[in-house]
């Protein structure tokens, strides 16, 4: 309950440092005073999840941005040859009108991150950007190699992989903590 609590908490602050410099319509809003302008986003958002531990992002992504829509990309990590296998998608229609926001805790060997990305520009994908709770560098030069037109929004930068490629010092199996699994 821990882990995903302050998960939560994380995830709403990348949610708000990942819409910066999106679209925005000026919209009529009535105060108890007066009429004034505010301002609201001018583009759709999708928030894709890479499943299963992206969806401890989700939750409080939507909570920060309720009128988006919401797609499953589902992928696990092969323990023995560390590639990302793909099992499942179902994504929004029309995704290449969304921003998408790709949200994955960890960012280890960027396989699952680069793999889903391709698989959304392969749908008409445009704008992507990839939020995650702690990178690997490995993962990052990854990303900026393969996808350079997506920007990665995180909230830390650990130190490197290990020999299993995992995280350095990084939280272990975010899944299996936001699950219970371990």
């Amino acid at each position: 309950m821990v882990f995903r609590s302050a998960l939560g908490r994380i995830a709403i602050i990348l949610a708000y440092h990942s819409l910066k410099g999106l679209p925005l319509k000026k919209v009529k809003v009535e105060t108890p005073i007066q009429v004034t302008n505010g301002y609201e986003l001018d583009t759709e958002i999708a928030v894709v999840s890479i499943l299963r531990a992206g969806l401890g992002l989700v939750d409080a992504v939507m909570q920060f941005i309720p009128e988006a829509k919401i797609g499953h990309l589902g992928m696990y990590r092969d323990e023995v040859t560390h590639q990302p296998i793909d099992y499942y998608s179902k994504i929004p229609h029309n995704i290449a009108r969304h921003h998408v926001l790709l949200v994955d805790p960890m960012l280890a060997t960027g396989g699952s991150a680069s793999d889903s990305i391709s698989y959304l520009k392969s749908k008409g994908a445009k704008n992507i950007r990839f939020i995650c709770l702690i990178s690997a560098p490995e993962g990052i030069r990854r990303i900026q190699d393969q996808h350079p037109d997506v920007s990665i929004v995180t909230a830390a930068i650990d130190e490197r992989l290990n020999h299993d490629a995992f995280i350095v010092p990084g939280l272990g199996d975010a899944g299996d903590r936001i699950f219970g699994t371990i």
